[in-house]
């Protein structure tokens, strides 16, 4: 997993290092370049790259709102300090849990609520403590979140009903579609650096896909998701280095707030925050 976060993080630089190229231009070429190994990888595996019938108006509607969720993020990435847009980006987790409830009807703990609130207060303060960081852009990396939070549960929809492959696939098309149709209006010619970069994010990406799929296969769900939050520590580093952006301390805590929030909502989503979720509630008793 901490290899898969490496090529994600690898992926948000060469993002970051591209602010001439159109966002929607990048989706295109990240998700065509994905979508050769993964038309690949499923026919290797002898598995309908199309799924079932019955469940494609959700894979349309997961790949068509993860590509929107993406495009955006890629603005704030383009935007934004690189640390600040992954951190926004960490919202998803609980957009998704709010919209799994509406629609899903899944069950939210009260606690959990509280952990949201926490998860909102860190992204109230990172806005507050950067002044390089718009409104805008912060509206455009929330919004970012909110839609893959609808991606996801359109994913946790299809649970055991669709092989997780072809989910992906689907996510690919969309984006190779939307991006070449939005390129067709406005596209810039990359030269040969551009051009490599624009591939190495493809790569990246589905390299860390790879291994995200092993990490998922081989350990809990739970565990492997707590360990997406080393790509801050990535982007804080790798911002710091090769663009020269300043974290302050404030920064830190803000971001802390934000991660220590959706980390608590994940220890319970995962069954083992029976020790916090006492901790809380005898707390809130007294």
């Amino acid at each position: 997993m901490l290899w898969a976060v490496f090529f994600f993080a690898l992926m948000n630089v060469c993002v970051k290092a591209l602010p001439g190229i159109p966002a929607m231009e990048v989706v295109f070429f990240r998700c065509a370049v994905s979508i050769v190994l993964s038309y690949v990888w499923l026919r290797k595996l002898g598995v309908n790259v199309w799924g079932q019938r019955r469940n494609r108006w959700r894979l349309w509607g997961r790949g068509i709102s993860g590509t929107v969720a993406l495009f955006m993020f890629f603005v704030t990435v383009q935007k934004m300090p690189l640390a600040s847009a992954v951190t926004v980006q960490y919202l998803s987790p609980v957009f998704t849990a709010i919209i799994a409830m509406i629609f899903l009807r899944e069950k939210i703990k009260p606690i959990q609520w509280l952990f949201f609130a926490i998860s909102f207060a860190g992204i109230v303060a990172l806005k507050g403590f950067d002044e390089r960081i718009s409104w805008f852009y912060l509206g455009i990396g929330l919004a970012a979140a909110v839609l893959a939070g609808v991606a996801y549960t359109f994913v946790r929809s299809m649970s055991g009903r669709e092989h997780p492959l072809v989910i992906v696939f689907y996510f690919q098309v969309v984006g190779t579609l939307l991006g070449g149709a939005y390129s067709l209006y406005e596209f810039k010619v990359p030269d040969l650096y551009e051009l490599t970069i624009l591939i190495g994010i493809g790569l990246a990406a589905h390299i860390a896909q790879v291994f995200l799929t092993r990490a998922l296969q081989g350990e809990k769900a739970g565990i492997v998701t707590s360990l997406n939050f080393f790509g801050a520590i990535y982007a804080a580093i790798f911002g710091w280095l090769l663009f020269g952006e300043r974290i302050t301390l404030a920064n830190v805590l803000a971001m802390a707030l934000v991660i220590t929030g959706v980390l608590l909502n994940i220890t319970v989503n995962a069954g083992r925050g029976q020790r916090v979720w006492r901790f809380f509630t005898n707390l809130m008793n007294r």
